[in-house]
This record gives C-alpha cells, structure tokens and sequence, in this order.
C-alpha cells in the first residue's frame, strides 16, 4: 500500500491493522509520476491512498494500480478554483476507485465541481461522458483518539518557549500548524502581542514543522519582535497532546481546513477551542456550543478575553467539545470505514 503526501498516523494503523504493508511517502519528496513508477516497482506496491486530490493524487495517475484518494481541504477550497489543477483534479477523481470527504459540506462542492465540469465537456463531445464523482465519494469524519505523555514536564517546556513566569498565573493559547501561508500563523500576532502588552499573563505559543522554508523565514523574523508570542519546532504526538491538555485554549487561524485534527484532539482533551470563522471550522465549532468562531483578530482578543474572565463558558465549552468529539469523531467507525474502503482496491484495473 503507497500513500502519498502525509496520511495520519492512524489512517496508516487502519490499514496495517487489516494486514496491509504500508510504504508512506511525501509527494512534496517527488518531481514526477516517473520516480511514483519507480518506486510502485521497487516496493511491489498493489495499490494506493492519496491525501489531497491534486498534491497527492495527479502523482498516481496511470500507473496502472487501482488507488483512492482522501479529500484535504485546499483540494476542493482552494486548488478546485483554478482552471488547470481543476481539469487535472477531475481527471484523477474518474480514475478512482473512491474518495473521501470529512464531510457532507465537502462532499457537496467536490460533486457540484466536477459535476459542472462534465457537463461542460458533454457539450463538445459525442461520447457520454460520466461525472467523475458521482457515487465515488464516502463521508467519513476523523475519528480522534488522544494519547498525552503522562511524563511530560510542563515546566521544562515552559522554560523552552521562554516563558518564566509561574505556571499558576499563565494563560497558554496554543496554535498548531505546518508554517505554510494557508495555515496563516501571522494572522493574530499583532493583536495577541497588544493584548500581552496589557495583560503580561498571556501568551501565544505556535508549534508546528517549518513545511515552506521561505515562509518559515518570515514567521521568524515577525515572531521575534513580537512580545508574548513564541514559536516552537515539530513535537512527538503525544508530547503535544500533553502541551495541549495543559495549554488554556487551542486555536485555528487558517484560510482553509478540511477538517482540523488539532481542534478535535483539543475538544477531546476538554479544553476550548477558538477557531476563524471558514467552513472547515464552522463544520465542527459551533460558537458558544463547542468553542468560539472569531472573524478578525481583534474579534479573536475580544472572545480570548472573555473566555478568560468566564469560567462558565468554558466549562460549557469543555463539556460540549467532548461529547461532541465522542458522538460524532469515533476512532473505531473511522477504523471500520477505511478498511471497508480498501477492498475496493483489491484486484486488477480491469476488473
């Protein structure tokens, strides 16, 4: 089983609980469908799983080996707006074999998308032409299981992110997220700096892999002479969970989300979460139900405060966020759709 771009680890254990060997690749690390090719043959791969319909997908056309493909948010927001990598999208979703949506939202836009498009090419063409998506694509939340290191030393990281003040006094806001520009990292750091300046108790933490190295640069350079604000390097999974169970707030300021894992692993950690008002967010946060939505940094310092000076609320929020994550994000169903999903793979091209 190939994956291409970055699968999460417990897709990866879905399908290597069902007796699957899994080579896990990074399509960033490929030029071409050539080097795909060579290593399909290298490691006897049968079939594939793709994240994100043009990154991930376009490199698995025509090799001849029946795959699928996962939807990841900029895909169907974002790429699906450019006439290229829409043809070429389309494209990759007729060869196949399914598709997986995080929700019914994403579901909707990915057929309307590519429904149009095959209605446009019927016009110039005597062939019948099928919508690529129609009846290929399966709603499947991310299930989300949590596992924080139970030895984790707060303190210690604390004194890592250069933070010494006494933990009792502190309000940690977390932001998660690969520097990349459509995860908008720089989007409250003004603001959040104004409010430290106010209030010296609060501050934001970013952590994250340096995934654009350009724009890496830039967040530094902005995070250093930005008071109150911290940036910090890639960690283990379960030593951010356990950052996250002890942080204040978990937050999301991204362009576009598919379906944010940090905001849910957060829910299922019973803490807050404040996330920008896009869909991928509004799908899974409703405001003042299981977090806040905010639409502006200085709306993103007006509800931070108030989360801070209300316990209430986010004892509402807290409580919410976890029965919602249980109800709706199950590992186990997640489980159970995957390797129902992956026997549509096995068998020829042909068949």
């Amino acid at each position: 089983m190939l994956t291409a771009r970055c699968l999460s680890d417990d897709t990866l254990a879905h399908l290597e609980a069902a007796g699957h060997v899994c080579v896990l690749k990074d399509a960033f690390d490929f030029e071409s469908r050539s080097e795909i090719a060579n290593l399909i043959l290298a490691e006897n791969c049968e079939a594939a799983l793709a994240l994100h319909l043009y990154r991930g997908g376009r490199l698995l056309q025509g090799h001849r080996i029946p795959f699928g493909v996962i939807f990841g948010g900029t895909d169907v927001n974002e790429d699906a707006n450019q006439a290229e990598k829409n043809t070429v999208m389309g494209r990759v979703l007729e060869e196949a074999r399914f598709a997986v949506a995080f929700t019914e939202s994403m579901k909707e836009m990915a057929q309307a998308q590519w429904k149009a498009r095959q209605i446009s090419l019927a016009v110039t063409s005597a062939v019948p032409v099928q919508p690529h998506a129609k009846g290929k694509v399966y709603v499947q939340s991310q299930g989300i299981a949590t596992t924080p290191n139970a030895a984790f030393n707060w303190n210690t990281f604390l004194q890592r992110s250069e933070i010494n003040q006494s933990a009792d006094n502190l309000h940690i806001f977390l932001l998660i997220c690969g520097l990349r520009q459509v995860k908008d990292p720089l989007y409250l750091v003004d603001a959040f700096s104004a409010w430290h300046q106010e209030e010296p108790n609060v501050h934001l933490v970013i952590v994250g892999p340096e995934v654009d190295p350009v724009f890496t640069r830039e967040v530094k350079a902005k995070v250093k002479r930005a008071a109150g604000v911290r940036l910090i390097g890639e960690m283990p999974q379960e030593d951010l969970h356990a950052v996250v169970k002890n942080c204040f707030a978990v937050v999301n300021s991204s362009v576009s989300e598919g379906m944010s894992a940090a905001i849910l692993e957060a829910m299922d950690l019973e803490v807050p979460v404040l996330a920008r008002n896009i869909p991928g967010n509004a799908a899974v946060v409703k405001h003042e139900v299981t977090g806040l939505l905010f639409s502006n940094p200085q709306e993103f310092v007006h509800l931070a405060k108030r989360l801070v000076s209300d316990p209430a609320l986010e004892k509402e929020i807290v409580v919410n966020g976890r029965e919602y994550v249980r109800m709706y994000h199950s590992w186990q169903v997640e489980r159970d759709t995957y390797q129902q999903l992956i026997r549509k793979l096995e068998g020829s091209t042909e068949d």
